[in-house]
């Protein structure tokens, strides 16, 4: 690395030892990606997946098989009734609008219990003033704030018994807050809670990043339906666009509808030549996150024998794929990012720098050296230019680019 990538011996030091310091952590990441490799592989012989699935409709899109096929692989996987997967969501916050759409109507409340969501669905549902909100058809939205990277279980018991709640909400990966994000453990606790007190009520799981980082799903817990891209996890660099909902039949016919035509839901949709490239990157989707989580492990360490705050720490249970890098000023965050840019296959050359992204209040600096646009599981890191100046970092598709360019990255910083 030293010779043919201009990177310092001390960084090359810094990361070797470092990845010695990791090896438990990397032999448990092994193991969860055995195990999620045989639930894939199952999965594809159980339902007699053959070349013939890889061809492609147009217009319409009736009779898919290949897309039937795939929308019963992801049910085997998640264990869930149903699932509804397809090129036509643009990305995994038009999948979560979707869904919370067709699961709401006028006077249902919407109640979140981790807190402010993402950035991009403040205008969905009506936190940032919108005429297409959720806000704006008549939905009323609580929020209960995590407590100390908890559930607020005694609020949600209070809230559950004296109002009338339609979904409950929950994202499991952090965004851009500060908090930690929602382990399995912590997921099936507050599942059972809500459970006790309410049969009917919906919960619903932004399952986005978190796909394959451990051995279950939040189905398998006890939710009712649950969201996430595939041009994160279960993409791996290889799926070109799309997001899938899988869960409880008849709320995903409900998804269906809202995303096609009433009286019509899943039975349209052309797949335009994106079966094989789906199951493909489902295919590989165990090994990518095992790449991306020891990217990040390796990340963490090299980051906290220099002295930084990490979240989560090299050796804490990982919940998603996600590394925070807090640098404390917006210089370094800036230079961290730009870093991981110089280290990537796709535009190396730019120079990523602060801009008014769409569906952000903050200024946002994104390294993406992507194959496809927006992948944030082949290497990336973005920031908003806010205080504690956090970086975000994601991916990759294999651990030696992840190494590379964090490498990179750590020599931008410690110039």
């Amino acid at each position: 690395m030293n010779n043919e990538l201009n990177i310092k011996e001390k960084t090359i030091n810094l990361l070797n030892e470092a990845e010695q310091q990791v090896q438990e952590q990397f032999k448990n990441q092994e193991e969860i990606c055995l195990y999620n490799s045989i639930k894939v592989l199952n999965a594809f012989k159980k339902h007699n997946i053959s070349e013939i699935h890889f061809n492609q409709t147009t217009g319409y899109g009736y009779n898919d098989l290949g897309r039937e096929k795939i929308e019963q692989v992801y049910s085997e996987i998640f264990k869930s009734e149903d699932s509804l997967v397809r090129n036509q969501f643009i990305s995994g916050t038009h999948a979560l609008a979707t869904t919370l759409f067709a699961l709401l109507r006028p006077n249902d409340t919407l109640l979140s219990i981790t807190g402010l969501p993402y950035d991009t669905l403040h205008e969905v549902i009506g936190i940032k003033e919108n005429k297409s909100s959720l806000k704006s058809y008549g939905i009323n939205y609580e929020q209960i704030d995590l407590v100390d990277n908890d559930f607020n279980y005694e609020l949600i018991k209070e809230t559950l018994k004296n109002k009338k709640i339609k979904v409950v909400e929950i994202q499991r990966s952090k965004g851009y807050s500060t908090r930690k994000s929602i382990t399995l453990d912590k997921l099936e606790k507050v599942i059972n809670i809500i459970r006790k007190i309410d049969q009917n009520v919906i919960i619903m799981v932004d399952n986005c990043y978190c796909e394959f980082v451990n051995k279950k799903e939040p189905i398998e817990l006890g939710a009712d339906i649950t969201v996430g891209s595939l041009i994160k996890n279960l993409g791996a660099g290889i799926t070109t666009n799309g997001a899938y909902v899988t869960g409880r039949k008849d709320l995903i016919q409900l998804v269906a509808e809202r995303l096609n035509v009433p009286g019509q839901g899943k039975e349209v949709g052309p797949t335009q030549n994106s079966n094989k490239a789906i199951l493909q990157g489902l295919y590989l989707a165990p090994n990518v996150v095992k790449n991306s989580i020891k990217t990040a492990i390796l990340t963490a360490k090299a980051l906290e024998n220099l002295g930084y705050k990490t979240e989560p720490k090299y050796n804490e249970q990982r919940a998603d794929i996600v590394q925070n890098i807090i640098f404390g000023n917006s210089e370094k965050v800036i230079k961290y990012t730009q870093g991981i840019q110089m280290g990537s296959a796709i535009d190396s050359n730019a120079i990523p720098t602060p801009w008014d992204m769409p569906g952000y209040e903050d200024q946002i600096i994104m390294a993406s050296g992507s194959f496809v646009q927006g992948s944030s599981i082949e290497i990336s890191c973005d920031a908003p230019i806010r205080e504690p100046y956090i970086a975000y970092q994601q991916g990759s598709l294999t651990y030696e680019y992840g190494k590379i360019a964090v490498a990179k990255a750590i020599d931008n910083i410690e110039q």
